[in-house]
């Protein structure tokens, strides 16, 4: 049985570990850490969880000895935390942006403040199954990419080659993306019937995209009224046709248990939609072309494919699980 500790417990990134890992038949929760409500019962905060776990929350200072270390605490506060907490576990995985890119320079660039611990950056695999599996399987520290990211690397991954080198991506998400704590502008009054672009330059995750695709990024990003989930739409250049980019995914997507292709010609669900993975670990990709113009597509759960699933995932190829374990929801239709 795998000991996993998770900080940042209490967050919405910190309900789903949880969710996820007391399903699981391969690991056990030793500490769900809180600094806002330690001693609380974890079922308080996460309803969900009723009737799952007796669990209650614990101070960042009771943290001991574990397996692997989950980290779901805020981007630019996961940096000052890391080197004193990794001591407790031999496998660090982070879900926070501060060791997501290499370069100190760059991080500062894009989440506006100096990089803490700089010496630990670029040591980092970044978590993501279906391109570093070979590497995550002996990294002791792991970096899963951010949600809209990890759906425009594995919607353009597979064009590598074939499009480029420039990219322009249009992402949408959900509220959850901006966390337990998001403030007034995420309001149910503020955000209700808003479709809120709140990055029209240099979103912080094209930086991440950039870096695992080889290729000249840009992203625009949207908050759209939906609790959970992330589409991107990218737009390329190339000389490839559908059947061209048809193979290309199918050679990379072929043998991976949670990326599906979803490019059909008619019919309601034909290329990937968000609201029909809540909950799920699958990211569904599809394509389109029209001459030279070429269409990328991909949508996944947010707090899941983009979060703490991908962390899940992660944590089953590092410590010789089967991957899809704890991870078989396959999502609701209708909902």
């Amino acid at each position: 049985m795998i000991r996993v500790c998770v900080m940042g417990a209490a967050g919405y990134l910190g309900g789903e570990l949880l969710r996820l890992l007391l399903g699981h038949p391969g690991t056990e929760v030793a500490r769900a850490v809180s600094t806002r409500f330690p001693g609380r019962r974890v079922d308080s905060v996460h309803p969900n969880l009723r009737g799952r776990t007796a669990l209650a929350f614990s101070s960042p200072d009771d943290l001991d000895a574990c397996d692997v270390l989950l980290m779901a605490t805020p981007h630019r506060t996961t940096m000052t935390l890391l080197p004193e907490v990794r001591r407790h576990a031999r496998t660090v995985i982070d879900l926070s942006g501060d060791f997501r890119l290499p370069d100190a320079a760059v991080y500062e660039r894009y989440y506006g403040v100096p990089h803490a611990a700089p010496e630990l950056l670029g040591e980092f695999v970044p978590g993501v199954p279906e391109l570093f599996r070979a590497e995550l399987a002996g990294a002791d520290l792991i970096s899963v990419p951010g949600c809209t990211a990890t759906a425009a690397i594995l919607a353009l991954r597979p064009l590598a080659g074939l499009v480029g080198p420039d990219v322009q991506i249009d992402a949408r998400t959900g509220s959850s993306g901006s966390g337990a704590l998001a403030g007034d502008a995420n309001l149910h009054a503020e955000r209700s019937g808003a479709m809120r672009v709140f990055a029209p330059v240099r979103h912080r995750h094209e930086a991440e995209v950039s870096r695992l695709t080889g290729l000249n990024a840009r992203m625009t990003a949207t908050g759209v009224e939906a609790v959970r989930g992330v589409q991107v739409v990218c737009h390329a250049t190339g000389a490839a046709d559908e059947r061209t980019l048809r193979r290309a995914y199918r050679e990379h997507y072929g043998g991976e248990p949670f990326v599906r292709i979803v490019a059909h010609r008619t019919g309601a669900h034909r290329l990937p939609d968000p609201k029909l993975l809540s909950g799920s670990n699958y990211c569904d990709v599809g394509f389109a072309a029209d001459g030279d113009r070429i269409t990328a597509i991909a949508a996944l759960d947010n707090l899941v494919k983009g979060g703490a699933g991908a962390a899940v995932q992660c944590l089953n190829v590092r410590t010789g699980q089967p991957e899809t374990l704890g991870l078989e929801f396959p999502g609701l239709h209708p909902i």
